[in-house]
């Protein structure tokens, strides 16, 4: 007689009942583009759209929406840029989304980013190679503190970005690194009653106090 080999399986869980009324999510629409890892840097350039994307070697990021204190630490600071560069035309800074070129098959959207004028030829209408400083706000999720204050200081580094700022505004802080070789040092721990100062734009300085009191106008 032979022997009976039994298999078996672990039970699937239960399939979860979809309600007659809703939509039946539209997977034809994401087989239009690449699967991750197989996305090009010409698909990436073409995809259009009204979140941050960001590339990295076949692969795409999606950021998450910014809060509304994020947004206004980004347009208060870019204010301040503007006021500083526009009169002797020092520079470009502009805010994302706007596409940095870090190297072949890596690209980010800092938040904002600054060109000296000297260091034009640089800007490409897709995107922007080597900037002279960039600056993020960093996020209150573990996952988007990792991708600023770790990640993005050693991509930034590699890329030879001169001055990286990260504005906390959980901890009330603004971190300046400048580059030295090919990792960043930290200039200077900016907290409220400072100003934290530029090292790539002399004689620039930002209000600690002042940026975030600007940036939670309102929501008192």
């Amino acid at each position: 007689m032979a022997n009976t080999v039994l298999k078996t399986s672990r039970p699937k869980p239960p399939r979860r009942r979809r309600p007659d009324d809703e939509p039946e999510p539209a997977w034809d629409v994401a087989r239009l583009f690449p699967g991750q890892g197989q996305w090009s840097e010409d698909e990436y350039l073409a995809l259009n759209g009204n979140r941050l994307v960001e590339f990295s070697d076949g692969r795409i990021e999606v950021l998450p929406m910014p809060t509304t204190i994020h947004q206004r630490i980004v347009l208060y600071l870019a204010g301040l840029f503007l006021a500083f560069v526009k009169p002797g035309k020092l520079g470009e800074i502009l805010i994302a989304p706007l596409r940095v070129r870090l190297r072949p098959g890596k690209f980010r959207e800092p938040d904002l980013v600054f060109m000296l004028a000297r260091h034009a030829a640089r800007i490409r209408n897709e995107y922007w190679e080597q900037p002279d400083l960039v600056i993020e706000v960093v996020s209150g999720e573990p996952e988007d503190r990792r991708r600023d204050l770790v990640t993005k200081r050693l991509e930034y580094a590699r890329a030879r970005i001169p001055e990286y700022w990260i504005v906390e505004p959980n901890e009330r802080r603004i971190t300046v690194l400048r580059l030295r070789g090919t990792k960043y040092v930290v200039h200077g721990r900016f907290v409220e009653g400072d100003r934290a100062m530029s090292v790539v734009l002399k004689g620039f300085e930002v209000d600690v106090a002042a940026m975030f009191a600007a940036a939670e106008e309102g929501l008192t």
